[in-house]
């Protein structure tokens, strides 16, 4: 029984390991992402990747997605595009 719960426990353990690798494979960092990434997510062009960046460099690190809503030329309905392949890992502050 002790066995039972010691291979559930190391499987449980690999999928949480694991899972954020699949789940995220396509996530883009917005934070620390080169404008080349930034190009390869649906929606986002040359010129958008670059205000990304420039943004970034100018005012620091995104908090969440939502903020990409300050950078010019960036809009709801344009985030709505391709909110879901970014995201933010929390910084260290």
């Amino acid at each position: 029984m002790k066995l039972k719960h010691i291979i559930a426990s190391f499987f449980l353990a690999i999928m949480m390991i694991t899972t954020p690798v699949f789940a995220g494979g396509n996530m883009v960092d917005i934070n620390t992402a080169t404008v080349e990434q930034l190009q390869e997510v649906k929606g986002i062009g040359d010129k958008t990747a670059m205000a990304i960046v420039a943004y970034r460099s100018e005012h620091g690190a995104f908090k969440d997605v939502e903020d990409l809503l300050h950078v010019k030329g960036i809009g709801e309905k344009s985030l709505a595009k391709f909110r879901d392949s970014l995201m933010v890992v929390n910084q260290d502050d």
